[in-house]
């Protein structure tokens, strides 16, 4: 697969700002360009992988065995399969992506990993998506799963039905099951919203708490809620002097109830 050097990758940016090197110079002049908007940029993202691996290795206690991350970006930076399998061995884990350059990277760093696929689809076909053989061969959705979309909802816009496509996906879980999300808030200054579209080429759409709140549907949220990506359950607490994240990222996870 050809790869173009000159046009930013969002996954690669991504693995640039958690440290890794599947990125290219272009990605991280996109990168720095997005830190002269939002100079938390880099510190968030980090911050969004450590809630990613708090969140599953929670799930993974609470006894969910398989695991569905959507907009699964690069598999180099802290493996969901990696992070469950700590706790269960045999669990298994599809990854999910729709760009061809995840794609290329993810079918060969998993070839070996066992119990594990990746399928390159679109998440606003999301029955198709569930259907798909490569999904059906790993996971039993008659089962609880634990699906992950973190940071993906805030580049679906609004006009693609954001809250119709996770309604599809809550709709096929099993009762047990988890959504597992963080998403963008909204700032009340369009015009701090210009510098971070440019870079993203228009695709983000940051929302409300109560339109984030809206994809968990009548699932019933985890402590401690729908926070800012650091206060779910951190590791760590801040240290004297340590100045808090802006809460530009709002992270939580929901278990779906009984029938």
């Amino acid at each position: 697969m050809s790869i173009d050097p000159n046009t930013p990758n969002l996954a690669r940016m991504y693995d640039y700002m958690l440290g890794g090197k599947d990125n290219l110079a272009v990605d991280r002049d996109a990168v720095d360009r997005l830190v002269a908007h939002i100079p938390a940029t880099v510190p968030t993202a980090r911050a969004n992988r450590a809630f990613l691996r708090r969140a599953v290795r929670h799930l993974a206690a609470a006894g969910v065995r398989q695991f569905l991350d959507l907009g699964s970006g690069l598999p180099t930076q802290g493996n969901v399969h990696e992070i469950v399998r700590e706790v269960s061995p045999g669990a298994g884990v599809v990854y999910v992506d729709h760009d061809p350059v995840v794609a290329a990277h993810a079918r060969t760093l998993l070839a070996e990993a066992g119990r594990v696929a990746f399928v390159q689809a679109d998440l606003l076909r999301p029955a198709e998506l569930l259907a798909g053989p490569e999904v059906t061969g790993l996971l039993d959705l008659a089962e609880p799963v634990g699906v992950l979309l973190v940071s993906m909802l805030h580049f679906i816009q609004d006009a693609d039905d954001p809250q119709g496509v996770v309604k599809i996906l809550r709709d096929a879980l099993a009762p047990g099951s988890y959504l597992v999300l963080t998403h963008a808030v909204a700032t009340r200054s369009r015009e701090a919203e210009k510098g971070p579209k440019k870079v993203y080429r228009g695709s983000a759409t940051g929302r409300t708490q109560e339109e984030i709140r809206a994809f968990f549907g009548d699932f019933e949220l985890v402590e401690p809620g729908l926070v800012a990506v650091t206060d779910w359950r951190p590791d760590d607490h801040l240290l004297v002097g340590e100045a808090p994240l802006p809460g530009y990222l709002l992270a939580g996870a929901a278990r779906k109830p009984p029938g």
